[in-house]
């Protein structure tokens, strides 16, 4: 059995996303890492990052983004195609950049693998997620952020990275354009596992979360919308009550450690759970509506309540 791992980004470093612990979380289970790396701004060092680690399992893909061909976010679905089309493995596990697996899921992870093997029927494999948010030590487990996701699947052409890279869809015949195509696409068939996806994505300096929000943005609606929409926005992201989001109390990857001792905004943050600046940007979890529906799923029915799920799960 061969375990490829792939990942994309572009201006990965100067956007503050962890690429280089993300690989080398699950480095010690795979047989190759592919990584295609779009060109990014002068003043970006993400290639010169990854090259730092050392390891023959990687192999950089360089790649030019065309978000003008590949609209609305799936430039990051053609290029994480891309990386997986040099994966030359039986399973692929897919990282995104700001996406990191703690070293006590490896065992798991590699055996789920060799348990599925010859099950052809499972298509992929069903990881559990832990979103944080603004510092290390708090975490969203409200409605609406996503509690599951594939990030490992076979080796197979049709297989593609799908909308804006969130996900995987079957796609027969796929004309390698339009990532986001519904009608002809099919759900993979999944095994659920005992491990998780640790997502720091929303873990960075408020004035660096700005502006990878604005950069994020930029790829789904195009350069000049994405200046309108924030021209009038602050140059610092707002967390809000950081008391109302859940308190982390395990141990982070081992990877991390060096990134973590970097944190220096904590006086930036409100920590109570009160509201400080009524005229923040609000986002779901913020609305009275997903706050109830939170509150339901935690204390009533102990389960998520409806949901968009991208995948069938069988086992």
């Amino acid at each position: 059995m061969k375990i490829s791992g792939f990942t994309m980004a572009k201006n990965a470093s100067k956007l503050y996303y962890p690429m280089k612990e993300a690989i080398q979380s699950i480095l010690p289970i795979v047989d190759e890492f592919v990584v295609a790396i779009g060109k990014g701004d002068l003043d970006d060092n993400t290639l010169e990052e990854i090259k730092s680690i050392n390891s023959p399992k990687i192999k950089i893909i360089e790649t030019v983004w065309d978000i003008e061909k590949y609209d609305r976010g799936t430039e990051n679905a053609h290029q994480t195609d891309i990386a997986k089309s040099h994966c030359s493995g039986d399973w692929l596990f897919y990282l995104q950049a700001d996406e990191v697996v703690h070293e006590q899921f490896l065992p798991a992870i590699k055996k789920a693998c060799e348990q599925h093997l010859e099950d052809k029927e499972v298509e992929g494999l069903l990881f559990k997620y832990i979103h944080f948010w603004g510092d290390y030590n708090h975490h969203r487990v409200d409605h609406g952020w996503y509690n599951h996701e594939i990030r490992i699947v076979r080796n197979q052409p049709d297989i593609h990275s799908w909308e804006s890279a969130q996900s995987f869809r079957r796609i027969p015949n796929f004309d390698g354009k339009d990532y986001r195509q519904q009608e002809g696409t099919f759900k993979l068939k999944v095994a659920a596992i005992p491990a998780y996806i640790y997502h720091y994505g929303w873990v960075r300096p408020p004035r660096l979360m700005q502006t990878k929000k604005k950069a994020l943005h930029e790829i789904h609606v195009g350069k000049n919308q994405a200046d309108l929409t924030f021209q009038n926005r602050k140059s610092e992201f707002d967390y809000g009550p950081m008391g109302l989001a859940a308190k982390f109390e395990g141990t982070h990857p081992a990877v991390m450690k060096d990134w973590i001792k970097k944190f220096d905004w904590k006086e930036e943050l409100n920590y109570s759970s009160k509201e400080i600046n009524p005229n923040r940007e609000k986002f779901k979890h913020d609305k009275s509506k997903y706050r109830i529906l939170t509150f339901l799923e935690q204390n009533i029915f102990k389960r998520e309540l409806g949901g968009f799920k991208n995948y069938i799960l069988i086992k």
